[in-house]
């Protein structure tokens, strides 16, 4: 469409809008602008949807390789105390199925020595009347253990405060406090290590501390499966094949120890999967779902790639393996596909749940979704998605790198078509403000050329009262 001016308006020395006739001429030279803006707009939201659905995708691959690690939850092995007051345990996946029969008769305890209440204080020397030094012997881990021999000098160790703190500075397993009451105070220590390393004795004391018997230093006794077993440590590691026993306290009879496949992280691990899968299919069907309102599907309904992604996760989600004790689908764990293609959890064609069919037989569901020859539905399906998600060759990163490759395009046209906008524009303003200035002073030339027209008549008028000439003929 052509721009048009208003003759009668031109002449009144009103003359043009200059700024609004450089926006019409430019407006009539950027319809292309708009259309790459437009496509970049379009670029930028498919590109919004294909980082989400990657990411979703991602997530898929995260939990369809929890299933497929021979180290991850399909192989997790629980330990379940019958009374966890008494021991609690953990497993690795190395631990044996099995129910073991324990008792406590005693915990592992740290030695302690302590002396009677110091009537004087923690800050009053010790040493006996008139006595400069003396010596306190302390032994360490039992009477095969190591005997520190302290010295007491006087104004170096010979208060309570004073020999709490050289104790603690010397690094022999055993933490000095002292400990005041009514009675006054008195040294308490503690061995750093439960058992009979830890057990601690007084053999010597030349100062005028007491101590008390000590107690400690034991360790923990307990029977497994009725074969004695005697630990320094309350964390008992080693007395089962793969299995850590946590002791609380000593036990009031024989309590049960069931270990046995972790049916919990399993249970977890699958719907985890079923989720993340539904994810992806609910954002592709976003994708290829008609819009009745718009008749048109969404911002990536014609993305090839997406199709063939689509087609290949259906294709993984029906794979199936042979035998296995009938358990050879996801069909037949109770995990059944919906008319979108999405996965339900509900019931196998036995009637029975998947935490029943995982109760059941855990080992021929370990063996769907992984195996030793890594033809399990979990093998196959991570070996899929690690082709789908390559940062590279995968399908959707592909696109994206597409994608990226056109918007780049997209802005260096923009970029260079704007540039040439500005500089027309400044020619179209420079060119129209001229003409502007001429029209604005029509009127006044107008007027000053009238005016001197009216004097050419006047001089005129009184030319044309005179004799006209006569004319001869030269003959």
């Amino acid at each position: 469409m052509g721009i048009s001016l208003n003759p009668s308006t031109l002449l009144s020395g009103q003359g043009i809008d200059v700024n609004t006739l450089v926006q019409e001429v430019l407006s009539e030279s950027s319809g292309q602008l708009t259309v790459w803006q437009s496509e970049q707009a379009t670029l930028q939201t498919q590109a919004a949807y294909l980082t989400s659905i990657n990411s979703d995708l991602s997530g898929l691959a995260t939990a369809v390789q929890a299933l497929s690690d021979p180290l991850g939850a399909l192989t997790a092995v629980t330990a379940n105390s019958s009374d966890s007051s008494v021991l609690t345990a953990t497993a690795t996946n190395t631990a044996e199925a099995k129910t073991h029969q324990i008792e406590v008769s005693n915990l592992a305890t740290a030695g302690v020595a302590y002396t009677d209440s110091f009537a004087a204080g923690a800050t009053t020397s010790f040493l006996p009347s008139g006595a400069t030094t003396g010596e306190i012997d302390l032994q360490i881990g039992g009477s095969q253990g190591t005997t520190k021999q302290i010295a007491i000098t006087a104004g170096s160790n010979d208060t309570l405060n004073t020999l709490e703190t050289y104790i603690n500075q010397q690094n022999w397993g055993v933490t000095a406090s002292v400990v005041t009451d009514a009675n006054g105070s008195r040294l308490a220590l503690m061995s750093q290590s439960t058992g009979s390393s830890g057990a601690l004795s007084i053999s010597s004391n030349s100062t005028s501390l007491v101590f008390d018997a000590p107690v400690g230093g034991t360790n923990a006794n307990l029977t497994i499966d009725g074969v004695p077993y005697s630990s320094a440590s309350n964390t008992v590691s080693g007395a089962i094949g793969g299995v850590t026993l946590n002791l609380a306290s000593a036990s009031p009879g024989t309590i049960q120890l069931a270990v046995g496949p972790d049916a919990t992280q399993a249970t977890n691990a699958i719907n985890t999967f079923v989720s993340a899968y539904n994810q992806v299919i609910n954002d592709l069907n976003q994708q290829f779902t008609v819009n009745p309102a718009t008749n048109s599907e969404g911002p990536l309904g014609s993305d090839t790639g997406l199709r063939s992604l689509q087609s290949s996760l259906m294709s993984d989600v029906t794979y199936a393996v042979s035998g296995n004790s009938g358990l050879v689908n996801l069909a037949s764990l109770g995990i059944n596909m919906n008319d979108d293609g999405t996965l339900t959890v509900g019931s196998a064609p036995n009637g029975q749940t998947m935490s029943q069919v995982l109760a059941s037989n855990p080992t021929a569901v370990l063996n769907f979704f992984q195996n030793a020859t890594s033809t399990g539905f979990a093998n196959h399906f991570h070996t899929d998605l690690t082709n789908l998600t390559d940062p590279t060759l995968g399908v959707l990163n592909a696109d994206l790198t597409q994608n990226k490759a056109e918007q780049q395009d997209l802005s260096t046209s923009i970029t260079n078509f704007q540039t040439q906008l500005a500089d027309q524009q400044k020619q179209l303003t420079a060119q129209f403000s001229q003409v502007n200035a001429s029209l604005q002073e029509y009127p006044l030339l107008l007027q000053q050329v009238t005016e001197a027209l009216g004097t050419l008549d006047g001089s005129g008028s009184s030319s044309g009262s005179a004799s006209h000439p006569t004319l001869t003929s030269g003959l």
